[in-house]
Order: C-alpha cells, then sequence, then structure tokens
C-alpha cells in the first residue's frame, strides 16, 4: 500500500527536513518587494537573475536595526530556513541584516536617471503648468483595476462633467514601456484630454521598471500635454516622475490634482458673491450718506445756512456803505456850501452891492487900501457896482 499523507503532514516532513538539514545561513541577494506589516515586522525577498527567496525580519530584531531597506538594495541576510505551513512556502527568518551594496537595478537606474538628466529631461524649466479647470483628463493606466476606479471615482466626484479618456495600457511584465509610451504619445497626437494622467498601483522595484524605461520617460517628457505622474504609492520613484510637470503621491491624489472641486468652488464663489453683495451694499450706502446734503431739500437748506449769513453780511455791509456815503456826501456838501458862503462873502462885487468903492491910482492903477496912501493933488478912479469916475485928491 503507498503511503497517503495530508497536506499538513508532508508540508511538516518538508518543514523538518529543510530545518533540520540547514542550520544557519548567509545569503546574498538583491531585495525586493519590501512591505513593512502593521505588526512592525519587515517582509520582503531577496533574488538574484534565476530565483528568489522569501525573507521575514520579525519585530523583535528588526526594530534594533537602523539600516534603510528599500528595494533594490543589496543586502547580505544571516538566518535560518524555515517552512511556512499556511502557506506551503519556505523562507529565510532573519536574525541580522547588513547592506551588501547596491542591487544591478539600481545602479542600473541610477546611471539612467544621471543620463537623462544630462540631457536636460528633468529641468525644472521644461515643466508645464496645469489648467485650473480643464474639460477633459486621459488616463494612461491598466484598463482594470483599483487604479482607474479610484481616478474616475474621484474626479467625478470633486468635477461631475469632467471628461475622462481611458487610455489602456500594460503596466508590467514585457512589452509594458512600449505600450505605455505608445499611449502618451496618441494621447498628444490626437489631444486627447487637456491633462494626461500616467497612473498604476504600488509594487516591488521590478514591476514599476517599465515606468523607468528611456522611452517612456522620452515620451512623458516630449509631451505637450501636462503630465500628472502617479506611479505606486507616496515612497515608491520611476523615473518618470522626474520627467513629468507634477508628480502625485497616489493616483487618487493625481486625480484630485488634474481637477477643481466644483463644490468647493461652488461654496466659494456663493461666498464670494455674498461678500461682493455686502461689499456693494455697504458701497451704496456709504455714497448715499455722502450724497445725502446734495438731496435737493438738504441741499436748499444746507444752501440757506451758507447763503443766508453771508447775504445779511452783505446788506450790513451795504447798509454802512450807504450811511458812510451819506456822510461823506453831507460833509462834502457842507464843506462845499462853507466853500461857495466864503468865497461869495470875499467877492468884491458883493461888497460893493452894499455900497463899497474901489479906489486905485491912476497913474498906476493901484489899489488904495489906505488914506497915507494919496497926497493932495493925486488922481484916483473909483469904481462902483456899476460905473466908475475920476476924482482928484484936494486936501488930506
Amino acid at each position: 500500500m503507498e503511503k497517503k499523507y495530508t497536506v499538513s503532514e508532508l508540508t511538516d516532513l518538508i518543514k523538518s527536513a529543510l530545518e533540520g538539514q540547514f542550520g544557519e545561513v548567509v545569503v546574498e541577494g538583491e531585495a525586493s518587494n519590501c512591505k513593512p506589516s502593521s505588526a512592525g515586522h519587515l517582509y520582503f525577498s531577496l533574488k538574484d537573475a534565476n530565483a528568489v527567496i522569501p525573507c521575514v525580519f520579525f519585530k523583535g530584531r528588526f526594530g534594533r536595526r537602523s539600516i534603510p531597506l528599500r528595494d533594490g538594495a543589496l543586502l547580505r541576510v544571516r538566518g535560518r530556513l524555515s517552512v511556512y505551513p499556511p502557506r506551503g512556502a519556505y523562507q529565510i527568518v532573519c536574525d541580522d541584516i547588513e547592506l551588501a551594496g547596491e542591487g544591478d537595478i539600481l545602479l542600473l537606474l541610477e546611471r539612467r536617471k544621471r543620463a537623462l538628466a544630462a540631457e536636460g529631461l528633468f529641468d525644472e524649466e521644461r515643466k508645464k503648468p496645469l489648467p485650473r479647470f480643464p474639460a477633459s483628463v486621459a488616463v494612461v493606466t491598466a484598463k482594470t483595476g483599483a487604479v482607474i476606479h479610484d481616478i474616475i471615482t474621484t474626479l467625478r466626484r470633486r468635477s461631475p462633467n469632467i471628461r475622462v479618456v481611458l487610455l489602456p495600457a500594460a503596466v508590467q511584465g514585457e512589452g509594458a514601456s512600449a505600450s505605455i509610451a505608445a499611449r502618451i504619445r496618441q494621447a498628444n497626437y490626437w489631444h486627447l484630454g487637456e491633462v494626461l494622467i500616467v497612473a498604476r498601483g504600488g509594487g516591488s522595484v521590478e514591476d514599476l521598471l517599465p515606468f523607468s524605461d528611456e522611452a517612456v520617460v522620452r515620451a512623458v517628457a516630449g509631451s505637450s500635454l501636462p503630465v500628472i505622474s502617479a506611479v505606486g504609492h507616496d515612497t515608491d520613484w520611476a523615473l518618470c516622475d522626474y520627467a513629468a510637470d507634477l508628480r502625485a503621491p497616489t493616483p487618487t491624489a493625481a486625480a484630485e490634482l488634474a481637477s477643481e472641486n466644483w463644490i468647493d468652488m461652488t461654496g466659494k464663489l456663493r461666498s464670494f458673491r455674498e461678500n461682493l453683495v455686502d461689499m456693494m451694499y455697504a458701497k451704496i450706502d456709504h455714497i448715499k450718506l455722502f450724497i445725502k446734503p446734495f438731496a435737493r431739500e438738504e441741499f436748499a437748506f444746507r444752501f440757506h445756512l451758507i447763503v443766508q449769513p453771508r447775504a445779511q453780511r452783505l446788506d450790513d455791509a451795504r447798509e454802512l456803505l450807504c450811511a458812510a456815503l451819506r456822510d461823506r456826501l453831507f460833509a462834502a456838501k457842507r464843506r462845499l456850501e462853507l466853500a461857495a458862503q466864503t468865497l461869495e462873502s470875499g467877492n468884491p462885487r458883493a461888497i460893493m452891492e452894499r455900497g463899497y468903492a474901489v479906489v486905485t491910482r491912476q497913474s498906476t492903477n493901484a489899489l488904495i487900501k489906505r488914506a497915507s496912501e494919496v497926497r493932495t493933488g493925486d488922481r484916483v478912479t473909483i469904481t462902483f457896482m456899476e460905473g466908475e469916475a475920476a476924482a482928484e485928491i484936494t486936501g488930506d
């Protein structure tokens, strides 16, 4: 009779044989798919060109290590071989890990990054701004899966009227880089969107390699459409991230960056409108207060307040001026009368009308005012009011 084993029995036999055959082992390889767990353990794989071995570094030992563990690092692992029965897989339970250098993939990517950067493909001057309210967004990613679902859900939530154009491409494996580059060129040739998102979910360095392919990087750098690169998770980087106009930590974040939140914008516009209306009413009230003094009734009242005192002062000044002129005229008239009287009183004809006469010497026609001015025998002329007479002095 053939010996029959249950799966658990066979697994236990393999576990005992494997763990009993090998003691402590030291394995060197390139780290891949490093994933810290929520419990604090670290799960990763060691690989070379032909094989892959799963590894686990439990929290108690991993927490004491200070070296950064990342995909592509060349590690030297010390530990024990073990079988994990629930999965039927063997793995290395690590006791210690140390860096042994950079892995082949990281070296390749670093050399490619330096070469492309030297050409200026990563320069900030090449970056294009994103339109704030795009009517359409083109997406290069796998046609199924969480990535396109998250992007469409986010765009619909934030901008319900936005048009989403999916350009399905292989995002992993052989031919993926050519597919991605072709879709990017297609989106530009037909101008299928105002913004182009190049995206895929998280994965190991090997999984993300197509997005670091030179053809993809050049397609992104040469895009006339603004490109948002959303490859992997926040800690994942690909070379197309450097060539893109903007890098998003996740595909969902890329959708948020590519669209304006219309709900928030509508609220902001409503708030702006209310503020504007309030400001206009405040301005109108201010203008009303300013022009109130110029209303017809108010203006007439204020006009009287301003003009009446001045008109009254003008009337008073006119009265004073007229009174002063009358006084001046009266004084002038009085002086004229006195002058006329004085002149009249000094008029010889007026004196002669009262019986007086003017005596002049005939020889000189000189006026004789005193009797002592004549001698016996002087001939004089006597002028009366009317007519004159000649006379000779006959005695003193």
